[in-house]
């Protein structure tokens, strides 16, 4: 499932290619039909990304809310949209006749230039499709409030507020992992972040919350940060500092569908970066845990 930082980098790039357009929308498989006749007209104002949900905000008081889940992915380009490919839940398409340009915006706090999205171009024309997702459904006002309000503190939203995620995590004897991969505590952490947040600060994964002081909150929290926002600009998730990285070491570079350098994810019996230990795996709440037994002993 996609973590936060593509959804983030999503809302940026359906931001660049369509807010302050008139869209156009349909469902090709037919699921979202009557969402997309009551799309079709109207002007995308602008989108937002709160932990792993991407909402669009059109005119009228319409939002469009999308959760992509394990199957869900989005593809667009420019010009006249193609034959649909697959079960194609939404396609979106525009004109390219407004003259919106200086309105468009995107509600993640971050500069389109500096997270690497592609700029539109100067055709205006663009086709997006929306295919295998757990959620596309239109939202009202409230609705979108109680999703909001469902959500814990998303590391990658400067409106949010670390201190709620705390609160959560200090009174609960929840191993610390669990807490952090619960969205209703931290919204937008997924197994990678979660894993290697912990093996920076030297935190065991088993951890209870309420053990965890509140200096530890602050440096953790900071990390999460840090570490999701850089994987906002790359596009890939890197956990790994400098001096462990492949040439400083003189290793091979890691071989990941993911990509990206990372201390223990997905790496058991692998040897620790740092001590050399090798790479402990475990189960908890039906996910998979990677630690380091020397490096994160607590």
């Amino acid at each position: 499932m996609p973590e936060g930082h593509t959804i983030h980098r999503l809302a940026a790039r359906h931001a660049e290619l369509f807010a302050g357009d008139r869209v156009h929308a349909a469902s090709p498989q037919g699921r979202f039909a009557g969402g997309a006749a009551r799309l079709t007209g109207t002007v995308l104002e602008g989108t937002e990304a709160y932990g792993k949900h991407l909402l669009h905000h059109y005119a009228g008081e319409l939002t469009l809310h999308v959760h992509l889940g394990l199957y869900g992915k989005f593809a667009d380009g420019p010009g006249e949209p193609p034959p649909p490919v697959g079960q194609v839940r939404l396609r979106l398409s525009n004109d390219g006749a407004s003259s919106r340009r200086g309105g468009r915006r995107a509600e993640v706090g971050l500069d389109l230039a500096d997270i690497g999205v592609p700029p539109a171009g100067e055709d205006h024309r663009h086709w997006l499709d929306l295919t295998g997702p757990t959620a596309c459904e239109l939202l009202t006002p409230p609705e979108v409030a109680a999703l909001r309000d469902r959500l814990g503190s998303d590391p990658l939203r400067a409106d949010t507020d670390p201190d709620r995620a705390y609160a959560r995590i200090r009174r609960s004897p929840t191993p610390l992992a669990a807490l952090l991969l619960d969205q209703s505590v931290v919204a937008g952490t997924g197994l990678i972040f979660v894993t290697e947040a912990l093996f920076r600060a030297g935190l065991p994964p088993t951890l209870p919350g309420r053990d965890l002081t509140p200096a530890g909150w602050a440096e953790l929290w900071a990390d999460l940060v840090a570490l999701m926002t850089l994987a906002v600009e790359r596009g890939r998730i890197d956990t790994v500092r400098d001096e462990h990285l492949p040439q400083a070491m003189g290793r091979a570079p890691r071989v990941d569908r993911h990509g990206g350098e990372v201390y223990v994810y997905r790496r058991p019996g692998a040897a620790c970066h740092v001590c050399g230990a090798a790479i402990s795996r475990g189960e908890l709440a039906g996910r998979n845990l990677y630690w380091c037994p020397t490096c994160q002993a607590g």
